[in-house]
């Protein structure tokens, strides 16, 4: 357990939103308690009658009264008939003096059974200093909730700069994770083995005069596993593991951020052999000198922290900081200087064979059917990542679930899917005729043009199914994986994504904002094309575009280092590459419009047309379907 979190709990004070005014409403309460309290005791009760010592003398002597109670000066009678009345005697003398006085004589007083009760115990007690201690026990009460709420608010002041990782321990075998629990990403699993080998054995390192490297970053797209292969890389080599976000550094106030940073490095140091990590490091370590924030900037202070604690490190600590990020092209140089993060791990997609490696792993507590094939569901997800199949796995067993089966079957895992891909169908997103028939028209559009041209990828399904927000959607997958795209595959994909914009326009006279969406793909492609892949002869082989939000010298993102000439030939060209994919998608809808008409009238009849089922009738028409490759993409119409 971690020293400081258990501190932080046992130091935790009056509620946050307690302010003086709960404060005096408590005290007021219990002030009136205790006043209660005081008045059941000190309470004369109701049916004693007071009398005088004449009329009492007068009684004893009529024989109406059968016995005296004295306690202190205070006399109770107690009469035949059962009533009690009080009276109070004398001070200088005693009852009996006092009773001879007012005429009773010793035979009388011998016939009344006199009782004398010393005045003693609690109740005499609270009663006599109880208007004594009532202030007093309200007064202290009243400093001592005032003194916990100075103490918590010192306490919390103490505790702000403390380091909030998460820790797990070598002996938690409940959150103990191995390479065994991660699938796919050998090439990122070798590499770390160094790591693991160090921590396991740091003699033979430091005796050959090796130095191991103090920083690992994990680069890699959401979801690859980046923190999971960290949390192996402890699991491996049985030592500690920190875990914090880069977000958790930062706070309201200046040098809180460094303070954490400090105090997190202590503790690893303390625990070592550890490994600390910092996940999504790039909230914190972006490139300095942006002008973002000024010169006090908290995520700049943060970031010379870590850079301080990285640089002091000596090689037999023991301790290797791991980071994570999905965008390493913003971090600050100083980061990645060797000394500091000088080993980087890609983590890529995973290809088919891991695709089905890791939904193996995911599915090792799911109820499968017989006849679940993984490798099949591993051919339909290209460009799927780890939690993406990690949540097709579980999308599956809800709908197994929810229909009151057993067990997950094939059908399942296919459709969840395009449900991971797109959402959820939308059934009750009723379309109208008129609508049902532009957007059947319209997925058939993009479905004959991807299966004419010869670098498009083949078409698996099409439907007009609402999912998500698009009304209609045209599921095209590539036959292999592949990292690479040629220029006349790009030129191919902008041509389908406007075969529905071009379908709209050739059987209606008529455009609907059901483009919308393939326009900003296929434009911002055609952009691409032209000033991040030199794939425009007119421009040339330059790259006039940085990656997406990179921060060089101080520039920001939107600043461009061209003229307006150029960006005017841009425009030029990304114009010409549209215009030239629209004609050739019109040209293939109309060369082939009798098989385009009959699949788009298919599709408002069954509403969602298969593979084979498409194939055949492209294949009756004449239309010879080829082997072809590339990324997924799934074109659709939103409403």
């Amino acid at each position: 357990m971690n020293p400081h979190q258990h501190n932080k709990g046992l130091l935790r004070v009056l509620p946050p939103r307690m302010n003086f005014l709960n404060v005096m409403a408590i005290v007021i309460l219990v002030f009136l308690l205790i006043t209660g309290i005081y008045s059941q005791f000190a309470e004369v009760p109701a049916d004693k009658k007071s009398i005088s010592l004449s009329v009492l003398a007068s009684d004893i002597q009529k024989g109406n009264i059968t016995s005296l109670t004295l306690q202190g000066d205070e006399i109770s009678a107690a009469y035949i008939d059962g009533s009690i009345t009080k009276t109070n005697k004398e001070v200088d003398a005693s009852l009996t003096e006092t009773l001879v006085r007012f005429g009773v004589s010793q035979t009388q007083l011998a016939s009344t059974t006199i009782v004398v009760k010393e005045p003693s115990g609690f109740g005499y007690w609270l009663v006599q200093l109880g208007p004594f201690l009532a202030p007093l026990i309200f007064i202290a009460f009243f400093i001592w909730i005032l003194s916990r709420q100075v103490k918590g608010a010192g306490v919390q002041a103490l505790s702000f700069g403390q380091s909030k990782a998460r820790i797990t321990m070598p002996n938690d075998q409940k959150q103990k994770v191995t390479f065994k629990d991660v699938a796919g990403a050998k090439e990122a699993k070798q590499e770390l083995l160094e790591i693991v080998d160090f921590l396991r054995n740091p003699k033979k390192f430091i005796e050959i005069g090796a130095e191991i490297p103090k920083g690992v970053l994990l680069m890699g797209a959401p979801g690859t596993g980046k923190t999971l292969l960290a949390r192996a890389v402890a699991g491996e080599a049985n030592v500690a593991f920190f875990a914090i976000s880069g977000s958790e550094f930062v706070e309201m106030f200046v040098g809180v951020g460094a303070s954490r940073v400090r105090d997190l490095f202590k503790m690893a140091k303390e625990a070592a052999p550890a490994i600390v990590f910092v996940d999504e490091i790039d909230a914190v370590g972006r490139a300095r000198g942006s002008g973002m924030g000024g010169g006090n900037d908290e995520r700049e202070q943060t970031l010379n922290q870590i850079l301080v604690e990285m640089d002091g490190f000596e090689p037999n600590e023991k301790v290797i900081v791991m980071a994570a990020t999905n965008r390493p092209d913003v971090l600050d140089s100083a980061l990645l200087r060797p000394g500091r993060f000088d080993r980087r791990v890609v983590i890529d997609l995973p290809d088919r064979g891991d695709r089905e490696a890791i939904l193996k792993v995911h599915s090792v507590k799911k109820q499968l059917a017989d006849d679940v094939n993984v490798s099949v569901i591993a051919e339909r997800t290209p460009g799927f990542s780890g939690a993406d199949l990690a949540s097709l796995m579980n999308e599956a067993a809800i709908l197994a679930a929810r229909e009151d089966r057993t067990t997950i079957g094939q059908f399942d895992l296919i459709r969840s899917i395009e449900k991971v891909m797109l959402g959820p169908e939308r059934r009750s997103h009723i379309l109208s005729v008129k609508e049902k028939e532009i957007t059947a028209y319209h997925e058939a559009g993009h479905a004959i043009v991807s299966s004419v041209l010869p670098y498009a990828d083949p078409v698996h399904k099409i439907s007009i199914i609402s999912r998500g927000r698009a009304a209609g959607y045209t599921l095209k997958l590539p036959l292999e994986d592949r990292k690479l795209q040629s220029r006349k595959e790009f030129l191919d994909d902008i041509a389908v994504s406007l075969g529905g914009y071009v379908a709209e326009q050739m059987m209606f006279g008529d455009l609907t904002t059901g483009a919308s969406n393939d326009l900003q793909v296929s434009t911002a492609l055609a952009r691409d094309m032209v000033t991040r892949y030199g794939m425009s002869e007119k421009i040339g082989p330059v790259a006039l575009q940085a990656a997406s939000g990179r921060v060089m010298f101080g520039s920001g993102v939107n600043d461009r280092d061209y003229s307006e000439r150029v960006a005017a030939e841009i425009d030029s060209e990304i114009t010409r590459i549209m215009t030239e994919a629209r004609s050739q998608a019109e040209k293939v809808l109309t060369d082939h419009k009798k098989v385009f008409e009959m699949i788009a009238k298919r599709l408002i009849e069954v509403e969602t047309i298969e593979r084979e089922e498409y194939e055949k009738i492209l294949v009756a028409q004449g239309i010879s379907m080829k082997q072809k490759s590339g990324q997924p993409e799934v074109e659709t119409l939103h409403a």
